[in-house]
């Protein structure tokens, strides 16, 4: 992305307006089965479009009440082939995807009208009413790989075959990205986008694409915002953070999952050391300081995490800036007054 260009400096201004970083929301999916939603489907979360749009609307009130400045649509496996394939029409799939950036944005009108009833709508003093007020607010669309599309977990390995092309690829992800950007031309918004990856050993994409080559090539587009790490253990995080720093000049963002393995035969979640996956998860939360200093500087959750992971980051972001600020007052010459 070339310098100055508006997209971002969208996300620098949002950035600034926030006080240096932004909280990202977690995990959906998780939260949407803890309210008895059943994703044991192809769909996935997609699925509670069409069965149950006001847990997706409550699921994303929780994490605004819980901290977030940024929450997340409910289209990560939400594309139009999957739902042709049970019987949904490409119209009405269109109709879908922008339903999910409709629900977000319902829920975003309630936080910030002061209406949240829910259970993390009890703030301490720094999340009152003003602090709402003044903070940006942001809805992002997701959206997800062509293995979610697949939804055989071969989103963590980057293993689609080889009959699946570049061209293939772009012709799969086309007509979901034009949807959004017809819905947001609707409302005259132009907004930024970010590209974030997975990694399973802190060094490469889950393709086996050197991280820095993946987020060189992001950098470099002129309507990428910012680039990160999604999904991925909490042990890799801080390295990964410092390899891309090294290669890009936007802002990084990450959202790691809590470290735990995902087996596709099972559709479960286990303990990575259980699954042969090293070492067991990490209390992101308890890193997410040192990420800060690193140069992430939009930080939530992803896979098994949820709204009072999300209001822990918040929490830890703050007392990162205070720790940071204390130091900067020590360091400070004193003055003689004379």
């Amino acid at each position: 992305m070339g310098r100055g260009d508006g997209h971002d400096d969208a996300l620098r201004r949002w950035l600034r307006e926030a006080g240096g970083w932004l909280v990202v929301d977690g995990a959906l999916g998780t939260e949407l089965e803890a309210h008895g939603a059943d994703l044991q489907d192809e769909l996935w979360s997609a699925r509670c479009l069409v069965s149950a749009p006001h847990l997706i609307r409550k699921v994303h009130l929780d994490y605004l009440d819980a901290g977030a400045n940024i929450i997340t649509t409910a289209s990560y496996q939400a594309t139009l082939q999957g739902f042709q394939s049970r019987g949904v029409s490409r119209e009405q799939g269109e109709a879908l995807l922008r339903r999910s950036v409709q629900i977000a944005q319902e829920a975003r009108a309630i936080f910030v009208e002061g209406r949240s009833k829910g259970p993390y709508a009890a703030r301490d003093e720094y999340d009152g009413v003003a602090s709402r007020a003044r903070r940006p607010v942001l809805v992002a669309a997701s959206v997800g790989s062509y293995g979610a599309y697949l939804a055989d977990g071969s989103e963590y390995t980057g293993d689609y075959g080889r009959s699946v092309t570049k061209e293939a690829l772009k012709n799969f992800h086309r007509r979901r990205l034009q949807a959004y950007a017809e819905l947001l031309e609707e409302n005259d918004i132009s907004i930024p986008a970010w590209f974030s990856f997975t990694s399973k050993d802190g060094a490469n994409a889950a393709s086996g694409d050197p991280i820095t080559e993946c987020a060189a090539i992001a950098d470099s587009c002129r309507r990428v915002a910012a680039v990160g790490i999604n999904c991925t253990a909490p042990r890799l995080i801080h390295g990964l953070v410092i390899s891309i720093s090294k290669v890009a000049s936007k802002p990084i963002v990450v959202y790691p999952n809590t470290g735990e393995t995902y087996v596709a035969e099972t559709k479960e979640w286990v303990d990575s050391a259980a699954a042969g996956g090293g070492a067991a998860g990490t209390d992101f939360v308890s890193c997410v300081g040192k990420w800060r200093q690193a140069g992430a500087s939009l930080v939530g959750g992803c896979c098994r995490t949820g709204p009072a992971t999300v209001r822990a980051i918040a929490r830890a972001l703050r007392e990162a800036d205070a720790a940071s600020d204390a130091d900067a007052d020590d360091d400070y010459p004193a003055v003689a007054v004379l």
